[in-house]
């Protein structure tokens, strides 16, 4: 056991947690009154977070145990990155069926969080590609949880933030690919009615839609961005454009004093970007990686908030007025002048998702980055808030780092059934401030 300060992908808050080192699957868990599963750090609020309790740092197993390249089937350790997976599985034909924006997540967290991807309208969520894990609880108990056995559990912890126990080993189903290309177009569009136009005319011909949104601007340019959608190429592709970008050696090298993302650096950004290709179409072959994993070209990217963080700000909004959702969300974060870099605007499928808390859900998801501004900000956040509430919306806990007890309830009103699966032994900063009072 040892001591430190640990924080989450946003940086906000770095904790004091007593920090304990899973080796083995075998191994029991320590008797501490409050624990926590720890992998990559990759959410970006305090879900991941354990103040003044032990965090189980899951890294350290991370061993592949079987691959069934006739199947598909993956047997791995729940420490395992899913940029290992890839490495593993691309060259043999297989790829992971849902994937987040980032490929240095672990298999537990995915789990843990339910991710989803650009394609939840194809594939749904992880949780639907997972055909069983182990969880250990502080009681020493073992459960093999799947779709057919013990169900309840498997529902609890997929999306479940952890809570339920350790998730030590992992089996997962990949999808099959001819190579490492996705076929793509970037479409420009100009207004809300042209996204969820090009949404609509995209979901049947296209695995992976998605699209960036100008949030810094309003009035005539509110909601104008880069409609992005593509699928796993075909076998006939010219192995010259798949070649795999160079490792990923570029790294932001320090924190600076003040956060790099500010009103003059977000217009000058968001405005290029619009503009950054010549046509309103433009099609192309590329690898997969700067594709899918964008933002994984620049290792600790979250740096450039400066030393006090940033927040995301992830919702989902039903369908039937998911347009005047998303109008007025846009138009409070234009009128406030504090936009975001990375906005990301796509919409859910209908597939119901198999965890009691995972996100994903009907409807248009937007997800927004935040400099952390302190009492500025978090007025937005209440306004962003009400709109959520009004249209019966929910937040992302896993990129949530201030979300109240009302908002949580609304959103997730299975939330008492899933507190009966919740090990008396594991807790997090998130739990404890949705879930007490």
């Amino acid at each position: 056991m040892n001591h430190g300060d640990l924080s989450s992908w946003g940086r906000v808050l770095w904790p004091k947690h007593e920090l304990h080192t899973i080796e083995g699957t075998a191994e029991p868990l320590p008797a501490r009154p409050s624990m926590l599963a720890f992998g990559n750090g990759r959410s970006y609020g305090d879900s991941n977070l354990n103040p003044d309790g032990t965090l189980l740092l899951t890294r350290g197993i991370d061993r592949i145990l079987g691959f069934d390249a006739a199947t598909g089937v993956l047997d791995a350790e729940a420490g395992l990155l899913l940029s290992q997976v890839l490495d593993l599985c691309v060259p043999q034909g297989w790829f992971p069926a849902v994937t987040p924006g980032t490929q240095f997540v672990t298999l537990g967290g995915a789990i843990a969080n339910d991710v989803h991807g650009k394609n939840h309208h194809r594939a749904g969520s992880f949780g639907h590609h997972v055909l069983g894990f182990e969880l250990l609880r502080s009681d020493g108990s073992r459960r093999w949880c799947s779709p057919s056995e013990n169900a309840d559990w498997f529902a609890a912890t997929i999306g479940g933030l952890g809570l339920t126990g350790l998730v030590t080993r992992v089996r997962l189903q990949l999808r099959r690919i001819a190579n490492a290309g996705i076929e793509s177009e970037t479409i420009r569009f100009r207004s809300l009615e042209e996204f969820f136009a090009l949404s609509e005319e995209s979901a049947a011909g296209f695995e992976y839609t998605a699209a960036w949104v100008d949030c810094a601007s309003g009035g005539a340019r509110l909601g104008r961005g880069l409609f992005e959608r593509g699928n796993h190429a075909s076998p006939g592709v010219d192995p010259v454009l798949l070649r795999p970008p160079s490792a990923h050696t570029r790294r932001m090298p320090f924190t600076p004093p003040v956060s790099l993302v500010n009103g003059l650096t977000l217009k000058l950004f968001n405005a290029a970007y619009f503009h950054r290709q010549r046509g309103d179409r433009v099609a192309g072959v590329r690898h997969y990686r700067p594709w899918l994993y964008p933002l994984d070209a620049l290792l600790e990217w979250n740096r450039l908030y400066g030393p006090r963080g940033f927040y995301q700000y992830q919702c989902v909004v039903p369908p039937a007025a998911a347009s005047r959702h998303v109008r007025a969300l846009l138009g409070a974060v234009a009128a406030s002048g504090m936009g975001s870099f990375l906005a990301v605007l796509k919409q859910f499928g209908d597939r119901p998702s198999p965890g009691l808390l995972s996100f994903p859900c009907a409807g248009a998801t937007l997800a927004l980055d935040f400099p952390n501004r302190g009492a500025r900000l978090e007025q937005l956040f209440e306004r962003l808030d009400r709109i959520v509430l009004e249209a019966g919306g929910r937040l992302y806990p896993a990129k949530d780092g201030r979300m109240g007890a009302t908002i949580f309830r609304a959103g997730y009103p299975r939330w008492q059934k899933f507190g009966a699966f919740v090990d008396p032994s594991f807790s997090s900063a998130f739990w404890r401030r949705v879930s007490e009072g």
